[in-house]
């Protein structure tokens, strides 16, 4: 049920979405009309939270806005990728296995596929740059948490961002969460006019995927399935 009505049968697979659904870092500049944004949030603010708190808050870059954006923090953030100062670790600072290898196995996939050797710092940065850039997608979201909130409420906002990648997928959409945003987070809450008590959590590039750009062929792996879940009789 959804506002008290019966919804119709799914006219395209969540199995489908999920599958297809992955990292896109290298968009198209055809527009995404703002009616299909606003559907998708309208949607995605079904998503389940502990107590029903809905403890997230979206801000929204297209046309003019991203454009102005773009305009005067963009070559700022790819001149000097790792300048900022991080809102949080995006990752443990002490990552133990297999995690370790994961993440390093994830990065030397990807820069394989554009042919970045691992020796060659500065392209391997030149390619991190540009989740400033929303990889060129023309809508970035960003997510923020009230700073009262907790892990749980964390939990929560990935569960709306996940709901909005799988309806992006529904209208032929690609997407990229990018929690590299936090890195920058003063600047982005200085260009948004955001209260101080909110917390950056991540970004989001939206937009039409490149299928000719070869980073766009990249799918990382999952563990086995027997490697996380244990049945118990």
């Amino acid at each position: 049920m959804q506002d008290g009505k019966a919804i119709s049968a799914a006219a395209f697979s969540v199995s489908d979405a999920i599958l297809s659904r992955h990292s896109c870092r290298s968009f198209t500049a055809q527009p995404v009309a703002v009616a299909a944004i606003r559907q998708l949030l309208d949607t995605a603010r079904f998503a389940p939270s502990g107590g029903n708190l809905q403890p997230w808050m979206v801000h929204v870059l297209s046309g003019t806005s991203m454009a102005r954006f773009r305009a005067q923090l963009t070559p700022k953030f790819l001149a000097n990728p790792f300048g900022g100062t991080a809102e949080y670790h995006v990752y443990p600072p002490d990552l133990t296995e297999p995690y370790r290898a994961r993440r390093h196995k994830n990065g030397e996939d990807l820069y394989r596929l554009i042919g970045i050797q691992r020796e060659d710092r500065a392209a391997r940065h030149r390619q991190f740059a540009q989740n400033y850039n929303f990889f060129g997608a023309p809508v970035g979201m960003f997510f923020f948490l009230d700073r009262i909130m907790g892990p749980p409420q964390w939990s929560d906002l990935g569960m709306l961002i996940q709901n909005i990648m799988l309806l992006a997928r529904e209208q032929g959409l690609e997407t990229c969460p990018q929690e590299s945003w936090a890195i920058w987070h003063k600047e982005v809450v200085e260009f948004l006019g955001v209260d101080s008590n909110l917390m950056l959590f991540c970004g989001l590039a939206l937009g039409y995927g490149d299928t000719a750009a070869p980073i766009n062929r990249l799918r990382t792996d999952r563990a086995a399935f027997d490697e996380f879940a244990v049945f118990h009789d």
